[in-house]
């Protein structure tokens, strides 16, 4: 391959990652907080191509290699731009297994905010519904968004968290109990109701239940992911 087009795909390897962290692509793949580190990155490939393009033109001819590997970068380029992967959903929740993920916790959480419906992201519903011995949760109304993961008849709201990219992303599930209209997997919802205590149970894969009061179909969330 010609080193001229060696720095071409450079190039194109870093405005790849520019384009992506330009809007909210990135937020399929990374946390938020490295929006910066994919433009810094994007910037710095392609001002490398271009130095050594540049250069490259103004010396002598530069000894050519015969090797296919770097026609290797084309390949993420061509992903970013040609397919746009989505962010991981309702396969990759099943491809977990059947059981909500338990890391050690503390039985001590803040109190819920007084008054109407508390806002929880997913995970931290499932926590205290598994660890909490305060009983925060005792006959509280509570608000979650999350998409819908089918497993036969039942139907789950589920959210991945991650904690650097995609790659490390743990799915946390709530088991749906109540008249929701058959929704399909990936439909996003949300919904409002009340923990079934005593439901995180081991034999349930620590997946607690929601007797649910209210739910909607909305639109996917830029940010899909709980951190």
């Amino acid at each position: 391959m010609r080193r001229d087009t060696q720095h071409v795909l450079l190039v194109l390897l870093g405005g790849a990652l520019l384009r992506i962290a330009a809007d909210d692509t990135y937020l399929r793949y990374v946390r938020p907080s490295h929006r910066w580190l994919l433009l810094t990155a994007g910037a710095v490939i392609v001002g490398l191509a271009v130095v050594a393009l540049l250069r490259d033109r103004a010396g002598p001819p530069a000894h050519e290699h015969a090797g296919h590997t770097p026609w290797l970068l084309l390949a993420p380029v061509l992903v970013i731009a040609l397919v746009a992967p989505p962010a991981l959903g309702a396969d990759a929740v099943g491809r977990a297994g059947s059981a909500n993920p338990v890391v050690d916790g503390s039985d001590v959480f803040d109190p819920l905010p007084p008054g109407g419906p508390a806002e929880l992201p997913v995970a931290e519903f499932v926590q205290r519904a598994i660890f909490d011995d305060g009983g925060s949760l005792a006959g509280r109304e509570v608000v979650l968004t999350g998409f819908v993961v089918r497993r036969g008849a039942a139907v789950e709201l589920a959210r991945l968290t991650i904690a650097c990219c995609a790659a490390d992303a743990r799915p946390h599930r709530v088991r749906l109990v109540g008249d929701l209209d058959d929704p399909a997997a990936d439909t996003w919802l949300r919904v409002r109701g009340v923990l079934q205590e005593g439901s995180a149970t081991a034999a349930a894969g620590y997946v607690p239940a929601l007797s649910v009061t209210s739910a909607r179909a909305i639109p996917p969330p830029p940010d899909p992911y709980e951190y």
